[in-house]
C-alpha cells in the first residue's frame, strides 16, 4: 500500500460507517464558516479542493487544524480584507498533511497476534516525550470514546430527538474515533497536535449544549456558577473572573449531560 492509499484509509477506515450527512465536506464546511464569522456559501471551487484533499487522503482531523490554524495566524495579524474562500486556508492544511504523514513513516496495523507496541515509556517525538505513557493516552481516548456513546444513548432516550446535541455527540464521537486510530498507527504521535483537536472538539460540545437551552436556564446555571466564584470575585482580574465563570458554567451544563472531559490535561 502506498502512502496515498494508507492515507485514504486512515480517513474511511474499515467498518466504519458514515456518520449521519456530517461527512467530510459538511464537516469542513462548518469550521470553515464557525471561524470566518458570518455565513458564506461555498464556491464550486472550494468544494473542488475539499474533494481534493479527500481524494489526496488529508484525515478529517488534519484538514480541520489546517483551517483553525490558518484563522488563528489570519486574527494574530487583522487585515482589511476578509477570508472569502477555502482556499486561503489551503497552503495550511497541506502543511498539515505533510507533518502528518511524516508522523506515520513506518506505521502500520498490528497483525492478529503481533505483540502490541511498547509503551512504558514516553515516546519522543522531535525532541519532545509525551506527557504521558502511550498506552495512558490510548486508554483515556478510549474512555472518552464510550463516554461519548453513552452520553448520545442518553441523550436519545430522553428524547429530544436529532437536535443540536445529540449530532455534535455523534459528529464527536466519530471523530475522536478518527483521531485514535490516527494516534495508534503513528510512529511519532504529538501530543501536542492530539490536544488542539481534542479542545477543538470539546468547543464543538459545549457550542452543542448552550445553543440547546432556553436563554433562560443557561442565565440560571451562570447565575449559580456566579455564586460559586462570589467569595474570590473581589481578588480576580476582570478576565480572569470571566473566563473562571465561563470554565463553570460550561462545566455544569457537561455534567448535566454526561458529556466527558477530552483534554489530555484530565488524565
Amino acid at each position: 500500500m502506498d502512502k496515498a492509499e494508507a492515507a485514504r484509509a486512515a480517513v474511511e477506515p474499515e467498518g466504519r460507517a458514515p456518520l449521519n450527512y456530517f461527512n467530510y465536506f459538511t464537516e469542513i464546511e462548518d469550521a470553515f464558516v464557525r471561524r470566518r464569522g458570518r455565513h458564506l456559501l461555498l464556491s464550486p471551487m472550494d468544494w473542488a479542493l475539499i474533494e481534493s484533499w479527500k481524494e489526496m487522503g488529508v484525515p478529517l482531523h488534519v484538514a480541520l487544524r489546517g483551517i483553525e490554524k490558518s484563522f488563528d495566524s489570519y486574527e494574530s495579524k487583522p487585515r482589511k480584507r476578509t477570508v472569502k474562500s477555502l482556499f486561503y486556508c489551503q497552503e495550511e492544511v497541506e502543511a498539515q498533511f505533510a507533518e502528518w504523514l511524516e508522523s506515520q513513516t513506518g506505521a502500520h496495523a498490528p497483525a492478529e497476534g503481533d505483540a502490541a507496541p511498547a509503551a512504558a515509556e514516553p515516546v519522543e517525538e522531535g525532541g519532545r516525550a509525551l506527557p504521558f505513557p502511550r498506552a495512558v493516552i490510548a486508554a483515556h481516548l478510549a474512555d472518552c470514546t464510550a463516554g461519548l456513546a453513552r452520553a448520545l444513548e442518553k441523550r436519545r432516550a430522553a428524547g429530544p430527538g436529532e437536535d443540536a446535541v445529540t449530532e455534535a455527540l455523534a459528529r464527536a464521537a466519530a471523530r475522536l474515533g478518527g483521531l485514535s486510530e490516527d494516534f495508534g498507527r503513528a510512529t511519532r504521535p504529538d501530543a501536542e497536535l492530539l490536544e488542539s483537536s481534542l479542545t477543538d472538539l470539546e468547543s464543538l460540545l459545549d457550542r452543542a449544549l448552550r445553543s440547546s437551552l432556553p436563554a433562560e436556564e443557561v442565565e440560571a446555571a451562570r447565575a449559580s456558577a456566579a455564586e460559586q466564584l462570589r467569595p474570590y470575585k473581589a481578588r480576580m482580574e476582570r478576565a480572569t473572573y470571566e473566563q473562571t465563570l465561563d470554565n463553570l458554567l460550561a462545566k455544569s451544563l457537561r455534567e448535566a449531560a454526561g458529556v466527558p472531559r477530552l483534554s489530555l490535561f484530565y488524565l
